[in-house]
C-alpha cells in the first residue's frame, strides 16, 4: 500500500518538527516555519544567536534558577524559533506580511508581539505553553490561530526520547 499524500499542514508541520531538531536548547526543542502561497519564506529553531556557545555546552541558566516554563524569557541565551525565522526573513529580504507562520509550539508573549507587528495572518502551533498574556495579546490581534497536531509517534520518532521528557509538551 503506498503512503497517502501529505496534507499541506502535515507537510509544514513536519518542517517546523524538522526544524526543531536543529535545537540544542536542553529544555525544550522549538521550530518554526513561515509560509506564503503554500512556499517556504523563512524557517527558525531555537537556541543562542550564531558563533557562540550552544546551550547543551554551557548549561541553562533557567534550569539552574529553577525558572517555571512560560516565565522570565529573559533569562535564557537563545532566541525563540519564531524569532529566528523572523531573522532569517529579514537578513535575506524576504517580506512575511500576510504569512502564516508552523509552530512546534505555541509562542510566548514576545514571540506573539513580533508576530502581531510582523503582520503573520495565521499561527498554526502543535503544542501548548504556559504564556496567559501571550493568549491574551493575540486576542487583541486579527491574527488567526489554531492547533495542529502530529501523531506523537511521527513526533518522537524525529525529536527521539527529548520529547517525551520535555517540559509542557502536552
Amino acid at each position: 500500500m503506498q503512503n497517502e499524500r501529505p496534507t499541506w499542514d502535515q507537510y509544514f508541520m513536519r518542517m517546523a518538527f524538522l526544524a526543531a531538531s536543529r535545537s540544542n536548547c536542553t529544555r525544550r526543542k522549538v521550530g518554526a516555519v513561515i509560509v506564503k502561497d503554500k512556499n517556504v519564506l523563512a524557517t527558525g529553531y531555537n537556541g543562542p544567536p550564531s558563533g557562540t556557545v550552544h546551550c547543551d555546552v554551557v548549561g541553562c541558566i533557567r534550569d539552574e534558577l529553577d525558572v517555571p516554563s512560560g516565565e522570565r524569557h529573559e533569562l535564557c541565551r537563545g532566541l525563540h524559533a519564531e524569532q529566528n525565522a523572523i531573522i532569517q526573513a529579514a537578513v535575506h529580504g524576504v517580506s512575511i506580511k500576510d504569512a502564516v507562520i508552523y509552530v512546534t509550539t505555541h509562542p510566548c508573549v514576545v514571540c506573539s508581539k513580533m508576530l502581531m507587528n510582523a503582520q503573520i495572518r495565521e499561527i498554526i502551533y502543535a503544542q501548548g505553553y504556559p504564556d496567559e498574556l501571550s493568549e491574551l495579546m493575540l486576542l487583541e490581534s486579527d491574527i488567526k490561530k489554531r492547533r495542529f497536531e502530529l501523531p506523537e509517534g511521527e513526533v518522537k520518532a524525529m525529536l527521539g526520547e527529548f520529547y517525551a521528557t520535555t517540559p509542557g509538551s502536552d
